[in-house]
């Protein structure tokens, strides 16, 4: 296990990072009696060590530690149908094995993640019948973030650059996410005389060259050339906040999770990601990579986009109704009968999960599928 996380394991916090998030944990506190009750609900579990937990594993005969899963949505906007069918699939997912199942929201983009929409999804996801075991928000992480990246600099794998994300369209070269490809134009420069943290522009991580193979439970091609064909990501943004690949990486090393279940947008990432769990020498968690719901024009239903909030829904759709019609749009029962969560659980199978994704029209009634 990498020198930053067993710094973090022993209680150690980075110098340079950012304070604590008292202001965002007494809003949400505030907001927090908007809530639905969820008395059945388990207490969280503590997490283990973290650098145990992530290496655990049988010994002297004693059986396997139970994954480790977690669902991370981000706070950019409420539920809507995308989110509630990946929630209840990695859901499932972690009770049909009987694993430990985090709650983690990823609130890091300051320019549209708040406590008000943090609060919202939780309420979404009780509102459905889904639990969780330990609950956490990505922007408290923000010591292991920072150890991370020390230990990245300390590699000379990071620099600074002064692209802008319209300067890289410009260039016209797509990636295999389906965005733009960074070509390296800055990757020869350095990090100023003090550090990472002396520098006020954009930070990227260096990839390595060649072909790396992570592996997809479900059978998705993950291996790719990512310098190639992604090009160096962005680890740390220009405004400070730190970018998806490096936060999820660490995340989930700090958290011991075993098993990522997740969009099969997110696909393409994996590559990025095993580069860097490779780098901070951490363990790579298994992947499962699942359908997607998309909107009327094949795009996926999305928060920035506005598509249908669970909100809408609630009046229209009572819990076990849109469960059943989740399930058996994906393929878990035959017919879409009124279900909740916990009636899936002893059924459940990923081969009874559909692979191909499916499109939706909201008419502003209903929910139709296409």
């Amino acid at each position: 296990m990498g020198r930053w996380f067993t710094a973090l394991a022993e209680g150690c916090k980075p110098r340079g990072c950012r304070g604590d998030r008292e202001g965002f944990r007494s809003r949400r506190s505030a907001l927090s009696c908007t809530l639905p009750s969820r008395a059945d609900t388990p207490a969280p579990e503590p997490d283990p060590p973290r650098e145990a937990a992530a290496e655990q594993g049988p010994a002297g005969g004693e059986e396997t530690a139970p994954d480790r899963c977690r669902f991370a949505p981000t706070t950019s906007g409420p539920a809507h149908p995308g989110t509630l069918l990946a929630a209840l699939l990695c859901w499932l997912d972690a009770r049909s094995r009987n694993a430990h199942f985090r709650l983690r929201l990823e609130d890091l983009d300051p320019s549209r993640c708040t406590p008000e929409n943090a609060l919202d999804m939780e309420a979404a996801l009780a509102w459905l019948g889904i639990d969780w075991d330990a609950f956490s928000v990505q922007s408290d992480e923000a010591a292991a973030h920072a150890s991370a990246l020390d230990h990245l600099a300390d590699q000379g794998l990071l620099y600074p650059c002064r692209c802008s994300r319209s300067e890289v369209k410009q260039l016209n070269l797509p990636a295999a996410d389906g965005g733009w490809r960074y070509p390296g134009t800055c990757r020869q420069r350095e990090l100023p005389t003090g550090g990472w943290r002396k520098c006020s522009e954009i930070l990227r991580l260096k990839l390595p060259a060649g072909r790396v193979i992570p592996s997809d439970e479900g059978g998705i091609e993950l291996a790719q050339a990512p310098d190639v064909q992604m090009g160096d990501p962005i680890l740390r943004r220009r405004d400070g906040s730190i970018a998806y690949h490096l936060a999820v990486v660490v995340d989930d090393a700090s958290q011991g999770i075993t098993r990522v279940v997740r969009g099969a947008d997110l696909a393409s990432s994996s590559a990025i990601q095993y580069v860097l769990q490779d780098r901070l020498g951490v363990s790579h968690p298994v992947y499962r990579h699942h359908l997607l719901l998309l909107e009327e024009r094949g795009t996926k239903f999305a928060k920035m986009h506005g598509a249908v909030s669970w909100r809408e829904l609630e009046p229209l759709y009572p819990p076990p109704r849109l469960c059943g019609m989740l399930a058996h749009w994906c393929g878990l029962i035959p017919e879409p009968l009124d279900i909740t969560p916990a009636d899936l659980v002893s059924g459940f199978s990923w081969s009874r999960v559909r692979r191909r994704d499916l499109a939706l029209r909201w008419t502003g009634r209903e929910l139709e599928l296409l």
